[in-house]
């Protein structure tokens, strides 16, 4: 059963940073390309990063270009996020996905429960 935890999230300040994290289980994690979603309050899924297997290619939404950065332990089974320069229309429940970019709307692809971001002074 594949299973996803991810974790990190919390209250942050404009400006600031946090790192999202996510533990992958039940499945051979280094071969899968792996992602990060978010959704705002009454907003639609938004696909935010996409990293490949070996963790050598990411590709990022346009609105956090520069500011985040997807990395990922194949390792430890882990795939990060760190987020840098935090604004306000950052704030939603982030997951990681077994997805890859559009395919991320699928409904095939699989989340984990996420972890809440808040951006607020």
């Amino acid at each position: 059963e594949v299973q996803l935890v991810e974790s990190g999230g919390g209250l942050v300040q404009p400006g600031g940073s946090l790192r999202l994290s996510c533990r992958s289980s039940g499945f051979t994690f280094s071969n899968v390309p792996m992602s990060w979603v978010r959704q705002a309050p009454g907003k639609d899924l938004e696909w935010v990063a996409s990293i490949n297997s070996r963790g050598s290619r990411t590709y990022y939404v346009e609105s956090v270009q520069g500011r985040f950065n997807s990395s990922r332990d194949n390792a430890e089974n882990t795939l990060y996020l760190q987020m840098n320069s935090l604004k306000t229309e950052d704030a939603a429940m982030y997951y990681c996905a077994t997805c890859w970019m559009d395919g991320c709307y699928s409904e095939s692809a699989q989340r984990g429960q996420g972890t809440q971001v808040t951006v607020s002074s």
